[in-house]
């Protein structure tokens, strides 16, 4: 460098036959016959007067904070089955610290594609028989089938939790691993199952759990860039602009809000604080969606008109109708000849 000004290096052969020459190795001849220059070496001095470069900020979704912050509005009370039979109340709190560890996985494990009135069922039975990565060992898969029945793909889960039990005792003394990596390579156990396993049972934020809830609920409110095909995308797609603090409260509050009010079937969109801003809103039922500036029909004599307008929008209800009245003027045709 020089004043700011462009400087180029370079280097010259030696005219007087140097000893610079002699000291560098021969090169073989067909990288002699290849290299016929030497490249370049530029630099710029920093300049204060120098044009930043320019940064691109990270994409949002619009409005997220404001929706968040009405989700937890209606979080509150916390009376979701999530918030009474969820992972975190599964475990025995009484046993060692081991095991306890070994039941919220476990929990996890059952807790796919069922619900978690069912989940906190077999997980009683499972504690009452003796929860831990060695009882588990010593119950055949018939009793064991029985005491998780009837969780979703039961069989399935009695091969996997002996198989998991089995390394575990082996591995790690009946214990879990503490990290997403050693999670993951259990039998039954995915990216999901991982994350909230570090977080309750390790308290480590690794990242964000993401069930059909989260999945269903971040695609309806446009959390994310593009629409995503399954959990594991949602989850990389939210980690992207997510705040990392919020990482832990966001799977338990969007998987009570989704058992309550944004329902997988007919969500209850008039009851939900979001409904002006959430781009899913009103989809089943139009004529329904509220206008700006308008109150919000949290009601429940909203709720039954809403209701009511949905009944009549459904297919196959004016054949009913139709059907019904033949049927009571056939009635009075009737009456009349009598």
């Amino acid at each position: 460098r020089f004043h700011g000004r462009l400087c180029v290096f370079s280097s010259f052969p030696d005219t007087h036959g140097s000893s610079q020459q002699a000291t560098k190795p021969e090169a073989s001849p067909q990288r002699a016959q290849g290299r016929r220059r030497r490249r370049l070496k530029v630099e710029y001095d920093d300049d204060a007067d120098a044009v930043p470069s320019a940064k691109t900020e990270r994409w949002r979704p619009p409005q997220w904070e404001k929706q968040l912050e009405l989700i937890r509005e209606m979080r509150k009370g916390r009376d979701a089955p999530v918030d009474k039979m969820g992972a975190e109340k599964c475990y025995d709190s009484e046993a060692p610290a081991h095991v306890r560890r070994f039941q919220v996985l476990v929990s996890l494990m059952l807790s796919s594609q069922t619900k978690d009135q069912v989940t906190a069922a077999a997980m009683q039975k499972l504690r009452a028989h003796g929860c831990s990565a060695e009882n588990i060992l010593a119950t055949d898969d018939e009793e064991l089938g029985k005491l998780i029945y009837p969780v979703g793909f039961w069989r399935n889960k009695v091969k996997y939790l002996k198989l998991t039990s089995a390394v575990l005792q082996k591995d790690f003394g009946g214990d879990i691993p503490d990290s997403v990596e050693g999670l993951v390579r259990l039998p039954g156990v995915g990216p999901k199952m991982a994350h909230l396993a570090m977080d309750i049972a390790w308290d480590q934020v690794s990242g964000i759990g993401v069930d059909t809830h989260v999945h269903r609920i971040s695609n309806r409110l446009g959390w994310l860039r593009k629409p995503t095909k399954n959990p594991e995308e949602t989850r990389k797609a939210l980690e992207e602009w997510l705040p990392r603090e919020l990482w832990s409260e966001i799977n338990w509050l969007l998987v009570g809000f989704g058992q309550q009010v944004c329902l997988p079937i007919s969500p209850l969109c008039s009851l939900c604080l979001n409904q002006r801003s959430c781009p899913s809103a009103f989809q089943s039922s139009p004529p329904k969606r509220p206008k700006p500036g308008s109150p919000p029909a949290a009601s429940s004599s909203s709720s039954s008109s809403s209701s009511s307008s949905r009944i009549k929008t459904e297919p196959g209800s004016d054949e009913m109708i139709k059907r019904e009245a033949s049927t009571s003027q056939a009635r009075k045709i009737k009456s009349k000849v009598s």
